[in-house]
């Protein structure tokens, strides 16, 4: 198996590296909460400048028509720098519209592609153990809305927003214009610090170009697992490579604490845990570009992201001491960045949960080597 990048992956992975890295600093950030930044509007010009804003927006669309081994690459640096921009959200949310939603939406992903609209996305319906808070019933040809839709990402600065909705057939996305009379919005600030708003719908009428059919809701759910685990993969790598220099720096009896085989142990736990969340998503994304079937995968991908990144960070800021919990020190910023990420999706127990529903439903998977290695196919 080749497991190297491509010339062109490599150049977009040093081209986001470089990017995120000038222009997302430890200075940055901390001038940014003074000034109650909830997202960093020129870092996303830069990206819609440089076309990592559309890399997995379909080229017949007008974007870059890349896979998700490139978009996840550009995250993974996006997670290093704790670069606070809708990247994987926006995109998905127009590829979606744009392979799901025909000609009704291409003026929508149009606007999306050229960055003069932002597109964001909520998917904690399918995850919350109470179900969607949105409900959609059919009404004179179009859909009704009820309902809320709770912290939808830079929901007071996105013009639409793709969310579940559940309706008599079950769950489905529905694209709800932001603007648009019968739109509550209250906006928030999320664990780490980006804006947030609860959308509250009192009889919202929509087209019925506007909800999706129902297979979208599967391809956009593994993308954006993908999407986070990227996220965590890049979050949870920094955040370890900052602890290893701090511990060969922290002396204490006269030696530096990265010397004691306790505090080596913990991190090497916390470096294979990194090492075997990025075995999976490679895997995932893999699936995903050669267009197999990936819904264990992804689980497997969502349940370790959760897990990584509570491990990593515990023992981040366990060896960090007292230091950790101060905000004047960068550490704590990792470690809120991880808790986002784990609540996003959907915590490793649910996940565990529907993996284990699914290694139940298919219990002749993996005993004969002559069995095919995904029912699917």
């Amino acid at each position: 198996m080749d497991f190297q990048l491509s010339d062109d992956q490599r150049a977009i992975a040093d081209m986001a590296g470089s990017l995120f890295g000038d222009l997302c600093s430890d200075e940055r950030h901390r001038a940014g909460t003074a000034a109650g930044e909830t997202w960093m509007a020129d870092v996303w010009a830069k990206c819609v400048e440089t076309g990592l804003h559309a890399l997995a927006i379909p080229e017949a669309a007008g974007g870059s028509g890349l896979g998700m081994t490139e978009l996840m690459l550009v995250l993974e640096a996006q997670g290093r720098a704790l670069g606070m921009v809708p990247l994987w959200r926006h995109q998905l949310a127009a590829a979606a519209l744009a392979r799901f939603g025909g000609d009704a939406q291409r003026a929508r992903v149009a606007h999306a592609v050229t960055g003069e609209c932002l597109l964001s996305l909520a998917l904690d319906g399918p995850a919350d153990a109470s179900g969607a808070a949105l409900a959609a019933r059919p009404d004179a040809g179009g859909w009704v809305l009820h309902g809320q839709v709770k912290a939808l990402p830079l929901g007071m600065e996105s013009t639409a927003a793709l969310v579940a909705a559940a309706t008599p057939d079950g769950l489905r996305l529905v694209l709800i214009p932001l603007n648009a009379a019968g739109v509550e919005r209250v906006a928030g600030v999320f664990t780490h610090g980006e804006g947030v708003a609860d959308l509250h719908l009192d009889g919202l009428r929509i087209a019925a170009t506007e909800m999706l059919p129902a297979a979208a809701g599967e391809w956009l759910e593994t993308r954006a697992i993908a999407c986070l685990a990227a996220l965590q993969l890049g979050v949870s790598s920094e955040q370890l490579r900052r602890t290893v220099a701090y511990v060969g720096e922290r002396v204490q009896f006269e030696r530096p604490i990265g010397s004691f085989q306790a505090v080596q142990m913990s991190l090497a736990d916390a470096h294979m845990a990194i090492e075997a969340l990025r075995a999976a998503l490679w895997a995932l994304v893999y699936r995903l570009d050669a267009g197999l079937p990936a819904r264990p995968e992804s689980l497997a991908t969502r349940y370790l992201a959760c897990e990584t990144g509570h491990l990593v960070g515990h023992k981040a800021q366990h060896v960090h001491g007292g230091i950790g919990v101060d905000l004047s020190y960068p550490i704590h910023r990792y470690l809120y960045w991880s808790r986002a990420l784990g609540l996003a999706l959907g915590g490793a127990a649910a996940t565990l949960e529907r993996l284990g529903d699914w290694l139940a439903d298919n219990d002749t998977l993996g005993w004969k080597y002559d069995l095919a290695e995904h029912p699917s196919l």
